[in-house]
């Protein structure tokens, strides 16, 4: 389906930058390489934090049908990298609207709300999430996320990360943030409990709930499997100065050697739009190169790296540069793909028509594209976390036409989570946000209640989804 014209009007219209200083720090780019390596692991992560992690209610207001308690703690990322923060993220802020009367004597359900992209502060998920839960007798916790709102550094311009790196640490921050508060909220008697969140929010719910190692809700909403296609294929892409992450990349061996050749592309480079080959397999490449790559030594690394399921940015770049095939290259084009192989067989849609000032920087920036493939895939692919303790409670919801978060040549979320359920609606990404910002909500649900009965032992449902408008 093509792209939504809204998501790139409106990406278009926006004047907010990403990555305007760089990469980050090589050093401490290597410091979260080897931290994600162990959050990544459910039970070495689980065991990182005390169950009893200290968390403090600050405030208390009562209204006519419910309450809201606003609560701290600092973030436990400070126990491991502390050098990583700047002084602004270290204290963390939540805030919990909760009915003042629940339905059950037996439980006390509750859903954690992690900030998409631009949702400073409460008031946006309070609004629009959390008080309609509250008709269906659910609670809400509502974290603000690092670099946002009261957290959010001086010098900061509204959503602006100045690194990429500083997504990774809001990464492990709210990996860790949302597992010391998931066990506060099981120790004080809330439960069944859930996570969801929007775009970058919902991403971030899903690392945050791999972690988790008991019965857990997840309904991840406008996300996919990977942040590596937002940030190199989709609209988003057109906000990154690419020529500056090129000129750094190149200024640091760190950069463009260890962590280059450390990091890995998880989803065939060969299937998505940044190539435009057409196949994975080895006869598929000899027949569209018409240079052929056997003539220049490269069967072998190709057939070696399809064994082991991914490449390097480094070798991605050594492949391309030796080919010097113009299959391989990045070309600027509105003619569609054809994928043909046993691992794809999709429509090759182009995400959407650069500016020949962007295809040109794309293309003299090439070693940077693939090299911010290979580190968000590292730091942010599914398949490099645990599988949620129950997939069968999960539901994620997709918008058919979404420029910000290309799917094609990437995992699905249904294969890499075998038992979670995906819907679509038929809308691009902004479109799903305005006409179904209500999209989500827990209800009661019927059909889920035999599996609810196991894991809690009481004749409940909670829900997973519900479309608004449908």
């Amino acid at each position: 389906m093509p792209v939504s014209r809204l998501d790139v009007i409106y990406r278009k219209i926006l004047l907010t930058k990403f990555f305007t200083k760089g990469w980050g720090n090589p050093e401490n780019l290597i410091e979260l390489f080897n931290f994600r390596k162990l959050v990544s692991n459910r039970n070495a992560c689980y065991e990182l934090l005390p169950k009893d992690y200290p968390v403090e209610i600050i405030n208390a207001q009562r209204f006519s049908e419910f309450q809201i308690l606003e609560g701290r703690l600092w973030t436990p990322f400070r126990m491991f990298l502390p050098s990583l923060l700047v002084p602004e993220i270290q204290q963390v802020y939540f805030q919990m609207i909760l009915p003042l009367k629940w339905p059950s004597k037996d439980y006390r359900p509750l859903c954690i709300h992690l900030a998409g992209t631009g949702d400073h502060y409460f008031w946006r998920r309070r609004n629009f999430m959390a008080k309609p839960l509250l008709q269906a007798g659910i609670g809400s916790l509502i974290l603000e996320n690092p670099y946002y709102g009261t957290r959010k550094p001086q010098d900061q311009l509204r959503s602006s990360l100045h690194y990429v790196s500083d997504i990774f640490v809001m990464g492990g921050c709210l990996i860790l943030e949302t597992l010391a508060l998931l066990n506060w909220c099981e120790r004080i008697g809330f439960g069944p409990l859930g996570v969801s969140g929007i775009s970058m929010g919902g991403h971030m719910a899903s690392l945050a709930a791999s972690n988790w190692p008991k019965p857990l809700v997840l309904v991840p909403c406008l996300s996919w499997s990977t942040a590596s296609s937002v940030f190199t294929e989709g609209v988003m892409s057109e906000s990154i100065d690419w020529d500056m992450l090129q000129k750094q990349l190149f200024s640091n061996k760190i950069y463009c050697d260890t962590l280059s050749k450390s990091c890995k592309i998880v989803d065939s480079p060969f299937a998505c739009t940044l190539s435009r080959i057409p196949g994975l397999s080895l006869q598929k490449l000899t027949e569209v190169c018409q240079c052929g790559i056997a003539e220049y030594g490269l069967t072998s690394l190709l057939k070696q790296k399809c064994d082991v399921g991914y490449i390097s940015p480094y070798e991605m770049m050594n492949l391309l540069d030796s080919t010097n095939c113009p299959a391989i290259s990045y070309k600027h084009s509105s003619q569609n793909v054809k994928v043909e192989s046993g691992e794809y067989s999709v429509l090759n849609l182009p995400i959407f028509n650069f500016s020949r000032e962007i295809t040109d920087m794309r293309k003299r920036d090439k070693e940077a594209i693939w090299f911010m493939r290979g580190m968000m895939d590292e730091f942010t692919h599914l398949k490099n976390f645990s599988v949620p303790y129950e997939p069968s409670l999960i539901i994620a919801v997709c918008a058919e036409s979404d420029g910000y978060v290309p799917r094609v040549g990437i995992s699905k979320l249904d294969e890499i989570w075998p038992g979670a359920t995906i819907k679509y609606v038929d809308t691009g990404h902004v479109g799903a946000y305005i006409w179904h910002r209500k999209l989500f909500r827990f209800v009661s649900h019927e059909h889920n209640i035999n599996t609810l009965n196991y894991f809690f032992s009481a004749r409940v449902s909670l829900c997973l989804c519900s479309l608004i408008n449908k």
